[in-house]
């Protein structure tokens, strides 16, 4: 085979590549092939290291998307997380959960209660991140910032939309959510979007209050 055919037949595996929406085979191809000539790999040895190296990729961008949409706090990770301060949560459990699979999948939900001070909003920004490295989609937002947004989709008579999209996220995470208000229409879309989500979509929560103190926020005797 002539360099020429060698250059034809490249460009032609490019456009292929391109058009198969392989970005990342078309990147390494060159030097996977010079590897399988030097080492005589098989060509089914060849395909499945390029197939794997473009799933590793699709993998390590999903997850890179979905950082940057997750709003997680920085350097908030179960490593750094200090398990021995509170020994009443156990990390094998807490590891266990980052799974996700045995209960983001039900819409069951998870509160984190305690003084301030306790790490709740550490702990849930580091299940976040481990979640969604493994592969579920998270948002963490601070409940007084998400409920001044829903008030405003309210007024704009799109607070079902504004709900709805939150469906996308497999885990919401409402961190300080027993925060002090006295206005009922904060109480009252923050009750709209719990209800909605209630045995759909995941939730985790942090409060300083525990939940038999959660009718103070939402004025609903059924939180009692």
């Amino acid at each position: 085979m002539t360099k020429a055919t060698q250059a034809i037949d490249a460009q032609r595996l490019t456009l292929i590549l391109n058009d198969l929406r392989l970005p990342a085979i078309k990147l390494v191809w060159p030097d996977f092939a010079e590897r399988a000539d030097k080492e005589g790999w098989p060509a089914a040895r060849l395909l499945a290291a390029l197939a794997e190296h473009e799933i590793a990729e699709r993998d390590r961008r999903r997850i890179e998307r979905h950082l940057g949409e997750a709003r997680l706090p920085p350097g908030k990770t179960l490593e750094s997380f200090a398990f021995d301060a509170v020994p009443m949560i156990s990390r094998a459990q807490v590891t266990a959960m980052c799974a996700g699979d045995g209960w983001l999948e039900k819409g069951a939900n998870l509160i984190l209660f305690g003084p301030p001070g306790g790490g709740k909003s550490h702990l849930a920004a580091a299940i976040g991140l481990a979640l969604i490295e493994n592969g579920w989609r998270v948002l963490f937002a601070r409940t007084s910032d998400l409920v001044q947004k829903l008030q405003v989709a309210r007024r704009e008579l799109a607070l079902e939309a504004a709900i709805a999209k939150l469906d996308k996220y497999h885990l919401l995470v409402l961190d300080d959510l027993a925060y002090v208000t006295k206005d009922q229409a904060e109480t009252s879309v923050l009750f709209e979007l719990i209800s909605a989500r209630y045995e759909r979509r995941s939730m985790l929560i942090t409060s300083n209050r525990s939940v038999g103190e959660w009718g103070s926020v939402f004025g609903e005797p059924t939180i009692q």
